[in-house]
């Protein structure tokens, strides 16, 4: 009788099963991964809407009010795809005096970002989020 070489079905059942626990368990983390990628994104992105806020207030005594991509084109601002594909950014102003404005960055239903919460930033640098812990 000829040995043959190979695997038999319980082996490789048992590998399948052991893949399957690993993905389980990587999964969550992974996706959890993303959205906190993604939250950076939309935070650095904030932030350097605050600071052209700055240098608009400089150079034109007043805040620039933007709430399309465009508008944030004119400003000097390019929203990055991260932020732009999972965020809806806009900045209100604040009348003032002295005048203000608030950026803030929403998720967009249906996106994976959906159930993380807002994040704002204002003409003082105050952080605010839906919950605390996300700043």
């Amino acid at each position: 009788m000829k040995n043959t070489r190979g695997f038999t079905l319980i082996e490789l059942m048992i590998a399948v099963a052991v893949i399957g626990i690993l993905v389980a368990i990587a999964y969550p983390s992974y996706t959890n991964y993303l959205i906190k990628g993604n939250r950076g994104a939309a935070k650095a992105f904030l932030l350097e809407v605050a600071q052209k806020q700055q240098q608009v207030l400089l150079d034109s005594r007043a805040y620039f009010e933007a709430d399309t991509a465009a508008e944030f084109q004119a400003m000097g601002i390019v929203i990055p795809r991260e932020v732009d594909s999972f965020y809806t950014v806009s900045t209100a102003l604040v009348a003032g005096p002295p005048p203000g404005f608030t950026a803030t960055a929403t998720p967009k239903a249906g996106t994976r970002q959906a159930d993380d919460g807002w994040l704002t930033i204002d003409n003082t640098g105050a952080r605010t989020s839906e919950t605390p812990d996300k700043w």
